[in-house]
């Protein structure tokens, strides 16, 4: 659904919440008269919610309000990255990774480049702990599905011997750049082409004269120190929360617009990850991944 020219989509069950569907990419200027129009079209949501894209990072607005965690890496140079940012492991692996066979570099979003993106999608049924969603998918869907932004993106591929085995979907999101995609083959992990191709983000990024580069959240994880060792640090903005219906602002002051995993202490959330890792192992018959 558009509402004043701005895709949005609705989530949640008991508690629906409604946001931009692009807020990587747009701002919500005038919050009252966006909440008006939603009201006005009878979007089904209980609670509008939205930020302030980074770097703005002083709320501006007098709403309820609550931090989200970006991993941010400023970017400067490829060398002030190289030299400062990233420690001696990490360029180690960049290294290995060059010396074991893999190159990367820019490419075109073609019919071979997404040949490419099925087969590495279709690799394994489970990532991160969990069936993943691009898994299945045949060429077609992937082609559409990934040539929508194009017009924003840059395609960065890892190959080896020929073979597409990694690649960054790599947006400009304005004051920053934004890693919308980033995967590689596991079986190719050995050869460390995710580092490989973070340093080819940041060289891309650095060229163009773009500020920051964001991988989406902070969450504390396994792929946050991945994160943290290439160079990325937490930072916060604001996320306001506006009701629109009297379960909206009953929800709101409960708490229960929060996902269970930020209402559960992080030992236990911890444990569940791991879990529904094992769960989902033995139900694929695949080795866990939490990479």
């Amino acid at each position: 659904m558009r509402i004043q020219e701005k895709d949005i989509v609705v989530e949640g069950r008991l508690l629906k919440t409604v946001r931009l569907d692009e807020e990587w990419y747009e701002d919500l200027t005038n919050p009252e008269a966006f909440l008006q129009a939603l009201r006005a079209n009878d979007v089904n949501a209980d609670l509008l919610t939205f930020w302030q894209r980074f770097p703005n990072s002083t709320p501006k607005f007098d709403y309820p309000v609550e931090w989200e965690d970006l991993a941010v890496l400023p970017v400067r140079t490829f060398n002030e990255w190289w030299d400062s940012r990233i420690k001696s492991r990490t360029r180690g692996l960049i290294r290995k990774s060059e010396k074991m066979g893999i190159t990367v570099r820019e490419t075109q979003f073609d019919d071979d480049f997404v040949r490419g993106m099925v087969e590495i999608f279709n690799e394994a049924p489970v990532r991160q702990g969990r069936p993943f969603w691009h898994y299945g998918k045949d060429f077609e869907t992937v082609k559409r599905e990934f040539s929508r932004f194009l017009f924003r993106e840059d395609m960065i591929g890892a190959y080896y011997q020929g073979e597409l085995i990694g690649f960054v979907m790599l947006a400009n999101a304005g004051e920053y750049a934004y890693l919308g995609q980033i995967i590689s083959k596991i079986a190719h992990r050995d050869k460390a082409p995710n580092n490989a191709l973070i340093a080819k983000a940041v060289e891309v990024t650095a060229r163009k004269h773009i500020p920051y580069l964001i991988y989406n959240y902070w969450n504390e994880t396994g792929l946050t120190e991945f994160k943290r060792r290439n160079g990325f640090e937490k930072q916060s903005v604001p996320r306001y929360y506006l009701p629109l219906t009297t379960r909206g602002r009953v929800g709101l002051r409960l708490g229960a617009h929060r996902q269970l995993g930020q209402i559960l202490p992080k030992t236990l959330v911890s444990r569940l990850k791991q879990l529904r890792s094992s769960f989902y192992a033995r139900r694929y018959g695949a080795t866990p991944d939490n990479a």
